[in-house]
């Protein structure tokens, strides 16, 4: 593996401030989850053709057999995601929605445990578990136990476990592929999904107002190639577990944006789960930065 330049903490954390932008955009506009989803996606191949063809596209005949079968499982599960997630933001606050879609350590911890052997430290379990109070606490207020807001918070809790599953089948690939291949084939596996479940849910794929396509290329253009191909890159540098924990930080931007943008309200809970995200994050980013630090200096 070859060294690298940039400071993978510094990329994740420009990753997560993109993606917050997300379930704004999502609430602004006026067509159906599944839509937005698609072109979301759709836009975000258009864009990437003039780069991945003319220098990466050869990299294709290279694709193991096992490499192909998880990025169509990437692709799949990155279409569900954005399917469930966008439909919750129809029943629950951008707050709730966003804090369930990203209690991604409960799963992560899981499958990271479970299908590469990692451990953890007490320490970064402790700070896993006081974030993922912390996001709880933030949309406390909205968390419902009955009629539509329920329904919301169970389609933004199946879209995190959707969303871990992706990180970790991609965690495994991108070992072998560069950034711009693997993030062209999801993407366009992604699309293609998408595009059947719009035309089998009856959904139109047109027409719709001009700030709607505003609102879908924004979405390809900044929380997908800037927020989630700067993951991906992530991911070949730092574990699921430890970018999931870094997206636990979107509740917080999303609230603000919220706030300004959607006049949804903020309230005292949300400030101080926000400010327990923060800490606790930060603490498990150096705890999980000093411990690769310490494996690399045993290697040598």
């Amino acid at each position: 593996m070859k060294a690298r330049k940039t400071n993978p903490y510094i990329v994740l954390m420009i990753g997560v401030i993109a993606v917050s932008t997300s379930a704004i955009f999502v609430k602004l506009s006026s067509a159906d989850a599944g839509v937005v989803a698609f072109y979301r996606l759709l836009f975000s191949v258009i864009i990437m053709v003039p780069l991945f063809f003319p220098k990466y596209v050869h990299e294709l005949a290279a694709i193991r057999k096992r490499d192909w079968l998880f990025s169509v499982i990437a692709g799949v599960f990155l279409a569900l995601h954005f399917i469930l997630w966008f439909e919750s933001l129809n029943y629950t606050s951008v707050a709730s929605s966003t804090v369930l879609v990203t209690l991604q350590p409960m799963f992560a911890f899981v499958g990271t445990f479970l299908f590469f052997k990692e451990k953890f430290s007490i320490k970064a379990v402790g700070c896993a578990l006081a974030a993922i109070i912390g996001s709880v606490i933030i949309s406390w207020g909205d968390f419902r136990i009955s009629g539509s807001a329920l329904i919301g918070d169970l389609l933004a809790l199946v879209a995190c476990a959707l969303i871990t599953a992706y990180l970790l089948f991609g965690q495994e690939v991108r070992q072998r592929l560069s950034l711009v291949t693997y993030t062209f084939v999801v993407y366009l596996i992604s699309t293609i999904v998408l595009f059947i479940y719009v035309l089998l849910s009856g959904s139109s794929f047109y027409p719709y107002p001009p700030m709607d396509w505003m609102y879908f290329l924004l979405l390809a253009i900044v929380p997908t190639l800037l927020g989630h191909t700067l993951f991906n890159w992530t991911i070949k540098w730092l574990s699921t577990s430890t970018i999931s924990m870094a997206i636990l930080f979107e509740p917080v931007g999303a609230a603000i944006l919220a706030y300004y943008i959607l006049a949804e309200k903020i309230v005292w809970t949300q400030i101080t789960g926000g400010l327990i995200v923060i800490i606790s994050v930060t603490l498990f980013l150096y705890d999980e930065k000093k411990s690769a630090a310490k494996r690399k200096a045993t290697n040598e």
